[in-house]
């Protein structure tokens, strides 16, 4: 019996494979033909059980990763496309890729240093220049830069830090345990009915009392009605304010909502996992004026960033807020070899194995730097600008509002929105999303996060639209 080869090791077995996969991905993006493949859930639920077959045979297939790989593309919704253009779900550069490679090659495990010696210190280089980037390095006293009443013995200086997660969902669950494990149990999460739905259920997995939801008929958190309602709380309050919201890729007034924390004494949360990416824009990077107020700090690399999934992190004001994830286990982190010097990984995370993550972004930051990540951004947001043009001049569309992001709410005058958007699925022709204002009214979304996108990609998608829309 020959044994399948290791991904790593002395032989060359993924040079052949590779070849196999970028051939049956170049297969499958021809036989789909579009941004999405077509017929509806049915139809591709079919292609996939036909082409993979018995899924576990009594004897192995071995044309079996080129036939499953192709008929994952052919059925696969691709980023890539400009007229895929729905969620918050980036094509991820061919870079961060790549190094992703490494990272399944080697395996490591960030849960002990004895698995994961180089990929435990790239992941401490990258958590520190994210932090850097939001709260822009080591801060003077809390006291003196926000105002917060807080104990006179805080005259050390906050060293902020971050952790890697996989995602805003994660990030915005440890915001709310950190949360909870300074202020107690009967903690309550205030925040706009524009928060990301991970956060009430966040509160609900913790143990939290039931949100206070403040109402954003404009789309952002006011801050006079979030005044109000902080006058009317007594328990310990984290207010969550949102920096790129879901629908519409709005921003919070954060300076403002930072101030009535501080006149409230109460902890800030800023969500950005959307629009976090701006910070590496000179352009853009005022948008988010007032994020150095916050506590903690939710990012999401793998919507602007241009990383594969997963590309989570936590940024924290203060690192020793991170002191209440410490956990033992003898196995891993025993006390008299952390004592010893080898460091102890298992407080940088609520889960224990976890793939090195930070490899990919520091890979990017590293090749891309300040410029070429600036560029990204600059251009995905001057697309969605490109794209508002269009729509605002077109008579049979209207537009909702100007793009402050990336993202754009439009829709064609007299049309059933909802079926625009399913024909246009089924036919696998353009991926848009839907999204509901504060009026009530449902609108199509066009989130622009490829930057590869061209002015003609914006007219055909138009065009689509305006096809499938009866007259």
């Amino acid at each position: 019996m020959t044994l399948p080869p290791l991904a790593s090791g002395p032989h060359d077995a993924l040079s052949p494979l590779l070849a196999t996969v970028l051939d049956a991905l170049a297969e499958g993006v021809r036989g789909r033909g579009g941004p999405l493949p077509a017929g509806g859930p049915g139809a591709v639920a079919a292609r996939v059980r036909s082409a993979v077959g018995d899924l576990l045979p009594e004897q192995g297939d071995p044309g079996a990763l080129s036939t499953i790989v192709q008929a994952l593309a052919e059925g696969s919704a691709d980023p890539a496309d400009p007229l895929c253009a729905a969620h918050l779900h980036c094509p991820p550069l061919a870079l961060p890729v790549a190094a992703d490679l490494a990272a399944s090659t080697l395996n490591p495990s960030l849960d002990s240093w004895d698995q994961a010696p180089a990929a435990s210190e790239l992941e401490g280089l990258v958590v520190g220049v994210v932090a850097g980037e939001v709260y822009g390095g080591r801060l003077p006293k809390a006291a003196e830069v926000y105002g917060e009443r807080l104990p006179e013995t805080t005259d050390v200086p906050l060293t902020p830090d971050a952790l890697v997660t996989t995602g805003g969902t994660e990030s915005n669950h440890l915001a709310l345990l950190l949360a909870r494990e300074a202020h107690g149990a009967s903690l309550q999460l205030l925040c706009g009915a524009n928060a990301h739905h991970s956060l009430p259920r966040a509160a609900w997995l913790l143990g939290l009392p039931e949100p206070l939801v403040v109402p954003t008929p404009d789309g952002v958190l006011d801050p006079a009605a979030l005044g109000e309602a902080l006058d009317r709380l007594t328990a310990p309050v984290l207010v969550a304010a949102t920096a790129g919201t879901t629908d519409a890729g709005l921003i919070d007034p954060l300076p403002e909502i930072a101030a009535q924390c501080a006149a409230h004494g109460a902890r800030l949360h800023v969500d950005a996992a959307y629009g976090g990416g701006l910070l590496f824009s000179a352009r853009h990077r005022g948008k988010l004026a007032g994020i150095r107020a916050a506590h903690t700090v939710t990012l999401d690399l793998h919507k602007i960033g241009w990383q594969p999934v997963a590309a989570g992190l936590l940024a924290v004001r203060d690192g020793k807020d991170l002191d209440v994830l410490h956990h033992r286990a003898d196995y891993l982190n025993a006390d008299d070899d952390t004592e010893a010097g080898l460091p102890d990984l298992l407080g940088r995370s609520l889960r224990t194995t976890r793939r090195p993550d930070a490899l990919k972004i520091a890979v990017t930051l590293k090749t891309l730097g300040r410029t070429g990540l600036a560029e990204l951004v600059d251009q995905v947001c001057d697309l969605a600008r490109q794209f508002a043009d269009r729509v605002e001049a077109h008579p049979r569309f209207e537009l909702h509002a100007r793009p402050v992001i990336s993202t754009v709410l439009f829709r064609p005058v007299g049309a059933d929105v909802a079926a625009v958007r399913r024909t246009l699925l089924e036919q696998g022709t353009a991926v848009l999303g839907r999204a509901r204002t504060g009026d009530g009214r449902l609108w199509l979304k066009a989130t622009l996060l490829n930057p590869h996108t061209r002015p003609a990609d914006l007219d055909r998608l138009l065009d689509l639209v305006e096809g499938t829309t009866p007259t």
